[in-house]
């Protein structure tokens, strides 16, 4: 009797030994699996304020913009450094300046070359002048469309 006894023994903590086996495989495997969710769950919000903050600037680019093709548009025909429009313009530009910069860091190398472009077209339209206001709209359309596209690429 004492083999049968021994042989109980040994099946019951071989059982036990099973058991403990397959609840650490399915404990371990189930953790794993939460990681994996809790990082794509992370990935998929850092990737959404990402583009959030990408908006963000590319909205205030957009304005500025607004504001420099303004000033081109009224551009004097005679002008000093002094008067009212070289001065807001001047900070209109300065701000410009630096969206233009700020695109650089924030999106591809596409997306900041569109704008540059754009920058230079409108910097020249502004300081430079033009004929008319057809003629600087008609300049101006092109790199424009060129930024937009590419933005909106670079967010898809």
């Amino acid at each position: 009797m004492a083999a049968v006894e021994v042989w109980a023994a040994i099946t019951s903590l071989g059982g036990v030994a099973i058991g403990g086996g397959l609840s650490y495989l399915v404990q371990s495997s189930t953790q794993r699996a939460a990681a994996r969710m809790e990082e794509r769950r992370r990935n998929v919000e850092l990737a959404q304020r990402r583009r959030d903050e990408r908006l963000a600037y590319l909205e205030r680019f957009i304005s500025v913009a607004a504001e420099a093709e303004r000033s081109a548009l009224n551009r004097p025909d005679d002008w000093d450094g002094t008067d009212d429009w070289a001065v807001r313009t001047h900070e209109v530009m300065n701000r410009f300046w630096i969206e233009e910069r700020m695109i650089r860091m924030l999106f591809p190398l596409p997306v900041h070359e569109a704008a540059r472009a754009y920058f230079l077209v409108l910097n020249g339209s502004v300081w430079e002048g033009d004929p008319g206001r057809d003629s600087v709209r008609d300049a101006l359309e092109e790199p424009r469309l060129r930024f937009l596209d590419a933005a909106r690429a670079a967010l898809e």
